[in-house]
């Protein structure tokens, strides 16, 4: 029989693994996790398993890596209330198929923007299209996209190092911004505004560079633009307004 003591270990390694997930970081192999935590390897993989089983990583088949699960996300941000994603994932899915690449909401919560669901597409699907579960409001471009359209006093409440970022994303519609983790990676975001006009969140692709050339943003901002319309009329109370 355990120890209290044993108990409060297995929880408290089971934190110092999900904790290497903290800003962003994503797509993190069970090596990766042992070498962060100081486990063991077979200890970190007997404790990625339980988390799997509870939904709080989810693993990808063909990089034999863990990433940040739904139900964690769903633990992570209770106070943005319950997100009907009957309502909007169907936008998202319908987006990601046109533009093959995967479609995420985000939320703004305290100095972060927070992925509350991200819709692969059906083909052309890699890793690099995911989202940190936690970014930056003021250098994500969810976070810009939300910034942006948000009003004087919440921008003022955030770290905006350059408010001039904010008027371009404004004048343009859309926020783009390099990915903390991998700068070959671009985000773009526009922000999903209610009928009073107030951002609600944002909807955000990212690709490799490569893939998502300026050619590209300007062929795929219009669509997305027209999803976070749909989104936005239909946001009710379930996504709060940044104010």
């Amino acid at each position: 029989m355990n120890s209290p003591r044993s108990g409060s270990q297995a929880v408290e390694r089971a934190i110092a693994v999900l904790a290497c997930f903290e800003g962003g970081a994503t797509d993190l192999t069970v090596s990766a996790l042992a070498a962060r935590t100081g486990l063991a390897v077979s200890t970190a993989y007997r404790i990625v398993q339980a988390l799997v089983r509870g939904g709080l990583l989810e693993r990808d088949e063909r990089t034999d890596c863990y990433r940040v699960g739904p139900s964690l996300i769903s633990l992570a941000v209770p106070s943005l209330g319950r997100h009907d994603a009957e309502a909007f994932a169907p936008h998202l899915y319908s987006l990601a198929a046109r533009v093959k690449m995967t479609a995420s909401l985000g939320v703004a919560k305290d100095d972060v923007a927070v992925t509350v669901f991200s819709a692969r597409p059906p083909e052309r699907f890699c890793t690099h299209q995911l989202p940190g579960a936690r970014q930056p409001l003021q250098t994500s471009a969810m976070g810009m996209a939300i910034l942006a359209f948000g009003t004087a006093s919440a921008r003022r409440g955030s770290s905006v190092p350059v408010p001039s970022d904010l008027e371009r994303v404004r004048r343009r519609g859309y926020a783009a911004a390099f990915s903390a983790e991998n700068r070959d990676v671009l985000a773009v975001a526009v922000p999903v505004l209610d009928a009073d006009g107030r951002p609600r969140g944002a909807l955000g692709v990212q690709a490799l560079r490569r893939r998502l050339t300026d050619d590209l943003v300007r062929e795929i901002v219009p669509l997305m633009r027209g999803v976070a319309a749909r989104i936005g009329a239909g946001a009710g109370t379930a996504f709060p307004a940044f104010r």
